[in-house]
């Protein structure tokens, strides 16, 4: 599969975080060949749980199926760019690659306000690709904002 297909699929993820109010971001997690290990959306309205990220979600339920908590060697596909809280697990989980659609100005921490994953510092660096179907990614959220901000 390339970055498209992938962030097909967590577009398609995202969208199921509608149902629970919940920020539309999708992540999904494949192996060099290919293959689906994990998809999640955002579930923090869902669960109250505040790590509930998409990517926090996808990585445990990565880990579960794989029996390990070292990814290494797979690709995060996410719709939106990474946070903090997220670029540090997707450190410490050790994945590969991350691919990303839009660009988070206010809490971006994959190369928008921090760069986390490839600081020169960090002991482990992950390759991202950004950009990927951006504008479909981002006009999901946008649509997602507008909505919210009329019922408030």
């Amino acid at each position: 599969m390339d970055d498209i297909e992938m962030m097909r699929v967590a577009l398609t993820a995202a969208r199921g975080a509608l149902d629970s109010g919940d920020v539309p971001v999708g992540a999904a997690i494949f192996d060099k060949s290919g293959e689906l290990i994990s998809v999640a959306h955002n579930e923090r309205e869902l669960h109250n749980d505040p790590t509930a990220h998409a990517e926090i979600v996808a990585l445990r339920r990565a880990s579960q199926k794989l029996g390990t908590w070292k990814l290494e060697n797979l690709t995060l596909v996410v719709t939106l760019e990474p946070c903090a809280m997220c670029a540090g697990a997707i450190a410490q989980s050790r994945i590969q690659t991350v691919v990303f659609g839009a660009w988070d100005e206010k809490a971006g921490a994959v190369g928008s306000v921090w760069d986390l994953l490839r600081d020169p510092r960090s002991t482990f660096r992950t390759e991202v690709r950004s950009g990927v179907l951006v504008d479909e990614c981002a006009v999901l959220i946008k649509n997602f904002i507008q909505v919210v901000r009329k019922k408030d």
